[in-house]
């Protein structure tokens, strides 16, 4: 194979592993959704749901490599989960003085999460090697 048919298969091929992804992300929704519909007892498949709404939501505070999100305040034990895009993700959950709360991280890329139990005034230090989101969900 020469070096321009050579290139134009490798190009066709990196087109074609994002469309995959999201195919399998989609796939993997839809089966999320038909396990909630499947769900006999009422509440529990209203909490299937409500998961599942959580997963959709935007994030709340996103970014790439490093940032500092302005104060919040949660009221009732919140969730934070997070996610990362690149090999190093350093989170620093903040207290109203700026201490820190929590050292969380995530290495290789992925996502957690972080149950915050206390209500109050809170930031977030975000030191990250790639794109990221963070979202602060209610919990059950």
């Amino acid at each position: 194979m020469t070096a321009r048919p050579m290139a134009l298969a490798m190009l066709g091929t990196a087109f074609s592993l994002p469309a995959l992804a999201a195919g399998e992300a989609e796939a993997g929704m839809r089966a999320a959704f038909a396990k909630c519909r499947a769900t006999a007892e009422g509440t529990e498949r209203l909490a299937c749901y409500d998961r599942l709404a959580a997963h959709l939501a935007p994030p709340r505070f996103q970014g790439r490599l490093t940032a500092q999100t302005e104060p919040f305040e949660i009221t009732a034990p919140t969730l934070l989960r997070y996610e990362s895009d690149g090999p190093i993700f350093v989170l620093y959950l903040k207290d109203a003085d700026g201490g820190i709360d929590q050292n969380l991280h995530i290495g290789g890329g992925g996502s957690a999460t972080h149950r915050i139990d206390a209500p109050g005034t809170y930031s977030l230090q975000v030191s990250g090697s790639e794109t990221w989101r963070i979202w602060l969900d209610p919990t059950p």
